[in-house]
Parts: C-alpha cells; sequence; structure tokens
C-alpha cells in the first residue's frame, strides 16, 4: 500500500440529461446535504440497475476500482466514450465523483486539452507563468526552469508573441513544456499529442518515459494512437462503456483486449454460433486442439480441421488472412484460387487441410480463416480463428514481399 500513489474505489460519475435538479428544492437539498455527509443520494436508483441510466441520466462511469503504484506509466485506452477523459477529469478533481472515491498521493499536474490555462491575450512567456500557478508552481521555481521549458518547446522565436496567433500545435508544445517541468508526482496527458508533429510526439514521449524511469513520477497516459501508448507505458486500464473492462500489468495484454475483446475465446465461439444459409460451422480446431492461442516455430506444418455441416453439395475455397495487433492486413495464404478447389457433401463434413508460413518472422499475429463461395465469390465464414504465436521463430532476411490487386500483402 505504501507505493501506491492512486487508489480509486466503487468510482461512479452521473451526468443529468436535460435537466439539473430534482424537480423541488427541498429534494435538491436532501441530496446536497447526503454528499457533504459523504452519505449516498436519498433519490438516487439502488441496485445493479441503477447504471441504466434513463433519458434523464447518463452514467459516464460505472463502479470503477483500481490502484496505481508509484512509477508506473499506464495507458488508458477505450473507444469514444468509454469515460477516459471523464477520469482524468475526476483525478484531477475538475470534477467530482457521483459515488465512490479516489484517494491520491502527491503533486498532480495535468494536461487535458490543447490551451487549458492559457489566456489568448497573453504572450507564451507571461502563459508559461500563468500556467505554471495554476499547476502549482512558484514564481521562483518557474524562473528557475523557464529557458529549459522554452528551449524544450521549440517555439523560442514565438515565445513572446500572444498565443492566439499560435497553431495548436505550437498550444500543446508549450503547454506539455509547462506540465513536463513541473516538480510533480502525477503526470496526466489526455490525447495531447494528436496534434503535435510526428518529432514532437517522439520528443513528448521520451521525456515521459524519463521522468517514470528517472525520477520515479507517475504517468496517466491516454491516447488512440496505439503505437505511442505501447512505446510509453508498461501497465494498461481498459474502460468499455463507463465500466472497467481490465486493468493489466502488462500493456500488450490491455491493447489485445482493446483491439479484440475481452475474451477472444468467445468472440471465436459467437461467430462460429452464426449460421450462414448453406453451412454452418461447429467447430475449428488448429494442429489438432481448439486451443485460440497457437504457438509456431519456422517452416512448421500448420493443420486446420474445420467440421460442419452443409444443406447442398458445393465447391469452397479456404484462406488465411494474417494480421498484426493493430488489425492491418499484412499477408494471405488461400486454398482454392491457384489448387483444385474442396467439394464437400450434403449433410455433415469434416475439412482437414495443410498450411504452411515458410516467410513468418518473429511476432504475434491474428489469423482470419475465410471460407468462400469461388462460383459466387460469396463470403460464407470470416472469423478470427486464432492467434499465431511466432515469439519463436528467428528474424529472417532477403523475403520478397510485394502488393498484390486487391492491396494486400503477398509472400512470395
Amino acid at each position: 500500500m505504501s507505493d501506491t500513489v492512486i487508489k480509486a474505489e466503487h468510482l461512479s460519475k452521473m451526468y443529468k440529461l436535460g435537466v439539473i435538479n430534482n424537480g423541488t428544492l427541498f429534494r435538491d437539498i436532501q441530496s446536497w446535504f447526503a454528499l457533504k455527509r459523504g452519505k449516498e443520494d436519498p433519490h438516487s436508483v439502488l441496485g445493479e440497475n441503477k447504471y441504466l441510466g434513463s433519458d434523464s441520466e447518463f452514467w459516464a462511469l460505472k463502479d470503477l476500482t483500481f490502484d496505481i503504484k508509484k512509477g508506473d506509466r499506464v495507458g488508458i485506452i477505450g473507444r469514444n466514450g468509454a469515460g477516459k477523459s471523464t477520469l482524468l477529469k475526476i483525478l484531477s478533481r475538475i470534477t467530482t465523483p457521483t459515488e465512490g472515491c479516489v484517494k491520491i498521493r502527491g503533486r498532480i499536474s495535468s494536461l487535458l486539452e490543447v490551451g487549458t490555462g492559457f489566456h489568448a491575450e497573453l504572450t507564451g512567456r507571461e502563459n508559461i507563468y500563468l500556467n505554471g500557478a495554476i499547476l502549482g508552481m512558484k514564481k521562483r521555481e518557474i524562473d528557475r526552469k523557464l529557458d529549459e521549458i522554452i528551449d524544450f518547446s521549440g517555439i523560442e522565436k514565438h515565445i513572446d508573441t500572444p498565443v492566439k496567433r499560435y497553431s495548436s500545435g505550437m498550444y500543446v508544445r508549450l503547454a506539455f513544456a509547462v506540465a513536463a517541468h513541473l516538480d510533480s508526482d502525477i503526470l496526466i496527458a489526455d490525447e495531447v499529442l494528436a496534434v503535435g508533429d510526428a518529432e514532437f510526439q517522439k520528443k513528448a514521449i521520451g521525456k515521459m518515459n524519463d521522468i517514470s524511469t528517472g525520477q520515479g513520477r507517475t504517468v496517466l497516459f491516454v491516447s488512440h494512437n496505439i503505437a505511442a501508448i505501447k512505446s510509453l507505458c508498461n501497465k494498461g486500464i481498459v474502460l468499455e462503456k463507463g465500466t472497467l473492462s481490465l486493468q493489466s500489468d502488462t500493456i500488450d495484454e490491455a491493447i489485445e483486449t482493446y483491439l479484440n475483446g475481452k475474451n477472444l475465446a468467445d468472440k471465436i465461439t459467437a461467430c462460429i454460433l452464426q449460421k450462414h444459409s448453406s453451412i454452418n460451422i461447429d467447430a475449428i480446431k488448429v494442429n489438432g486442439t481448439e486451443n485460440r492461442v497457437v504457438n509456431y516455430h519456422y517452416n512448421e506444418a500448420l493443420t486446420i480441421d474445420i467440421e460442419g455441416n452443409t444443406a447442398k453439395k458445393q465447391r469452397i475455397c479456404i484462406e488465411l488472412r494474417i494480421k498484426n495487433e493493430f488489425g492491418e492486413c499484412l499477408a494471405y495464404y488461400n486454398r482454392g484460387h491457384f489448387i483444385p478447389q474442396i467439394e464437400i457433401e450434403e449433410g455433415p463434413f469434416h475439412i482437414s487441410e495443410e498450411f504452411r508460413l515458410p516467410h513468418i518472422i518473429t511476432g504475434r499475429y491474428y489469423v482470419d480463416l475465410y471460407l468462400i463461395d469461388p462460383c459466387v465469390m460469396e463470403l460464407l465464414f470470416a472469423p478470427t480463428a486464432f492467434v499465431l504465436d511466432a515469439s519463436g521463430v528467428e528474424t529472417l532476411t532477403g523475403i520478397a514481399l510485394k502488393y498484390n490487386d486487391v492491396g494486400f500483402i503477398k509472400i512470395e
């Protein structure tokens, strides 16, 4: 507990839609008095169904419980509307939670929106003092770090120009420089690097990495740039519709959950249960097992067994599409276009096919299995069949890759 700097317990935040009170002054006073005493709002809905909301309520956060250790670099990821910004505003003490509490040990510096704490009519130099004061810096502290802040921002030429003439990139450069040089224990950054150029993003991520590993400070970083999240953070929190989907001690697990859902096996099973008018898939096995994470070694045979039933006799093509962790298709290997197609009879069927991926390099991949009707090129089945863990494969050189006519990379 001694190294825990942030501890959230049953944290929830509800916003009123269209109305801002309980309808009567007496009920408003009751709610206010309960809040001041640290009690639950007597007019709130009880039980789990309260988080379902109504036409007049919206729960941005729902019963979050987590803790963050000193020196952690935590990436908070989730889709738009998942509650990331609301969580950071509560941690920054900009807004209060509806339920639950947050215990914070240490000084916080926040960078939540471009231009927060800046006055448009003041110059960049004057805004350094203004923004620094808002973040809790003393004047002598700002004086001591002024040259370092200006140098890091990279806008020395324009530092005495009113910031109303700055671009959004210049805004965020200056704001991040002030926040990063504040002697705080916790740095919070919410999607602020999105408007910065590639050079500044690399510089900012390096700075956040340095203040965490070198100075033992905690960093909370929100971004939709998965590459930036992965390069900076060592732990992750995944939010989904206001709930805590996952808190992981590894950022890779958090990214995988965000990109592919909480349980890949459940997702695949749901795809298998989706029936087609002419063909149904009951089971998929890779190398004789239904384990969805397959360890792959160099030039190893990959045996795929498909069981199901069909309403009619037909021909099918089998195709594997290999994707990276960001969902981008890297390569494909098909069975049917350049070799004899597979013919299945009416009723139950079992297909066993062997694939070899001789040119795959070290990494972790997601493999989609496509079943295609070659007569009408109709897609019959296309789930993410399994995860291919090729971390033990030696990196190869001299691989010939080219784009084919549909835009995918084909391995020669």
